[in-house]
């Protein structure tokens, strides 16, 4: 009784079990070697082996095949054709601001490479938009060359402002130190050897201007080589999300808070030291009216021996601390959580207890299919540990003997109900007739052809789906063959809405960590999908119009339109038949239904879909399931 949300392939592709190719899916897989020697020397050849001591030798060759593999848009060639132009920058030079909001720069500077703190002041200096300060303050001034670089610079340009410390106070406390310097409306962090592209503080202030209320604002970012020379790894993020957050500090680079917000949240802590930006930004998001998200690459974080931007592990201590900065969050926040490390460096997973014995009802319809429907139950009850639910079978038309002598054998049973639908298939009718009957607070929608539940799967579920703030939570599917099938929705994708990461190997964790991280998305399938009953009811169920595709898309956002979180959980692994008993979306009568549901979906969700999925990015593809690139104008690959 499955069906498939999805309109990221053909309308009706039957999915092929051949290796994928780079232009039909995910990429092959293969590694780009040239590429990969271009980068080789003395000292990535010590890192590499740094990497596969961690990692082992497996893990090691699945992060080298993820981080060389031959890119659909090679990110040089996409920067350089979306920057903005000399024109660009002329106009915006020109642009009076009003008002016009004094932008503080904040930079600790200790024992930094001249050339490396001339580039970053030049950066500065080469804004479009003129009313900023920066605020330097100099924890090495014993470094006489140094010293003299700032004093040139504070002299040339009265923005500059320098102050030299006695001894060095640690990054904390000199970040602290220009941070209480800043005079501005708003304070920008920059470290000392990074870059800001010239548009930064234009964008910024725009984005200020036309979100009233902001306190808050980040942008996107990439990494540059030692000499700026080749810009890589870009990182294009969601707008604010608060489970990506506390897995991962996606925020980073380039954050701006009111001096009002600083001010409220405190001062950087010593004790959180390597992780000091990571808590800072969990307390400022915290308190924060109005978080804003730049989606525009306005930072570039300079990679060398010394930045753990190239080298995470020089940093070990750093992770320790994010970690501890996660704890205090969730302690401020009265959520109870535990805190844990993952393999790569710098991202964790939280564990949410389970509050209580709460009823959990697990529906499932059904149409014949006895074996499917077997496989399904028997791993179900193997693998759930939480023992306070109930499974609600809904029966629809069933003709096979076999599928009636197995609802006898269930009879037994004192977990399972036997509804019935005896009208035609409606995949939202069904679900919304079975959640009426529904005892349990919590309802799981699950498919008949789901399998391979994941020891832990409901309690793991039932945890985060417990937080006030969650309305529904979805999980990592995957196909027979061990490649991934959902990891999570995005809205737009194909055209309405498409699942994240089809096809990839599932032990590959995706465009930074995306398909292995705890996050918030727009939406989730309901092949698996867990929701309060208050929620369910509250969103009005499943849109009966919706019989058979994008119910689910549907139902995640009217959640989310009533403020609550839809989580993408990766800890619950299943695997799932595909679509197994709904059979070939191929007759006139089918596809007349299936676009009428397209155009529900247009007319009912068009400011999303014009406007971009909140939790993806504008400058991704929506043709591409693997956080690809959008495609450059006129060049043909």
């Amino acid at each position: 009784m499955s069906r498939n949300i999805f309109f990221n392939k053909p309308l009706f592709h039957k999915r092929s079990h051949k290796q994928p190719s780079s232009t039909d899916g995910y990429p092959t897989g293969r590694i780009e070697w040239r590429r990969l020697i271009g980068r080789l020397s003395p000292y990535t050849i010590q890192k590499g082996l740094r990497y596969l001591e961690h990692y082992g030798f497996r893990e090691f060759w699945i992060r080298m095949h993820e981080r060389f593999e031959p890119e659909t848009i090679p990110y040089d060639k996409w920067y350089a054709a979306y920057k903005p132009d000399e024109e660009t920058l002329k106009a915006q030079r020109k642009h009076r601001f009003r008002p016009s909001p004094l932008i503080s720069l904040a930079v600790p500077a200790y024992r930094t490479p001249l050339n490396y703190l001339a580039e970053m002041i030049s950066s500065v200096q080469a804004q479009t938009y003129a009313n900023w300060e920066l605020c330097i303050v100099n924890g090495s001034p014993e470094d006489k060359e140094m010293s003299a670089l700032l004093s040139r610079a504070q002299e040339q340009d009265r923005r500059i402002r320098v102050m030299a410390l006695d001894a060095n106070r640690g990054i904390a406390g000199n970040t602290n130190a220009a941070l209480a310097m800043a005079r501005g409306d708003y304070i920008g962090l920059l470290d000392h050897d990074d870059a800001l592209a010239p548009n930064a503080l234009y964008e910024v202030v725009s984005a200020l201007l036309a979100n009233p209320g902001c306190d808050c604002l980040y942008t996107d970012e990439d990494k540059v080589t030692e000499d700026l020379s080749e810009h890589f790894q870009p990182h294009f993020k969601p707008d604010f999300n608060l489970d990506l957050l506390r897995s991962n500090n996606y925020i980073c680079h380039f954050f701006v808070v009111s001096r009002a917000l600083y001010r409220l949240a405190g001062p950087m802590r010593d004790d959180m030291a390597g992780a000091q930006d990571y808590d800072f930004i969990f307390r400022c998001t915290e308190k924060a009216a109005l978080i804003v998200h730049v989606p525009e690459i306005l930072y570039h974080w300079r990679t060398h021996r010394e930045s753990t931007a190239d080298n995470p592990a020089s940093k070990l201590y750093a992770y320790e601390a994010g970690r501890r900065a996660i704890e205090g969050h969730l302690a401020r926040c009265g959520t109870a959580g535990t805190v844990k490390n993952l393999l790569d460096y710098g991202f964790y997973r939280v564990v949410y207890p389970v509050y209580g014995l709460p009823l959990v009802s697990i529906i499932i319809p059904n149409k014949d299919e006895a074996g499917t429907l077997r496989l399904c139950l028997e791993s179900l009850f193997a693998h759930t540990a939480y023992l306070n639910y109930e499974v609600i079978i809904v029966e629809n038309n069933s003709t096979t003997d076999e599928i009636w002598q197995y609802y006898e054998e269930l009879k037994s049973n004192s977990r399972i109900r036997l509804l019935y639908w005896k009208k035609e298939f409606n995949y939202s009718a069904i679900n919304n007739y079975a959640a009426s009957h529904a005892r349990g607070q919590y309802l799981l929608f699950l498919n008949n052809d789901v399998t391979r539940f994941t020891d832990g799967w409901l309690t793991e579920m039932l945890g985060v789906c417990q937080r006030p703030e969650v309305g529904c939570v979805g999980v990592k599917l995957v196909y027979p063959d061990d490649r991934i099938q959902h990891a999570g929705v995005v809205v737009g994708m194909g055209g309405v809405a498409g699942a994240m990461f089809v096809d990839m190997p599932k032990e590959r964790s995706g465009y930074l960590h995306k398909a292995s991280l705890l996050q918030d998305m727009s939406a989730v399938t309901a092949a698996c999908m867990m929701m309060k009953k208050k929620v369910f009811d509250e969103a009005g169920g499943f849109e009966e119009r919706l019989a058979v595709a994008f119910n689910d898309v549907d139902l995640c956002l009217k959640v989310r339109m009533l403020n609550y979180l839809v989580v993408y959980d990766p800890f619950t692994e299943l695997c799932h038949m595909e679509s197994k008993t709904r059979g070939a979306e191929d007759s006139e009568e089918k596809v007349r239904r299936f676009q009428r549901e397209i155009e529900y979906m247009r007319t009912t969700w068009g400011d999303i879909l014009r406007n971009g999925d909140p939790n993806y990015n504008k400058n991704l593809s929506l043709t591409r399931w693997n956080y690809s690139l959008k495609p450059i104008p006129g060049l043909v690959m």
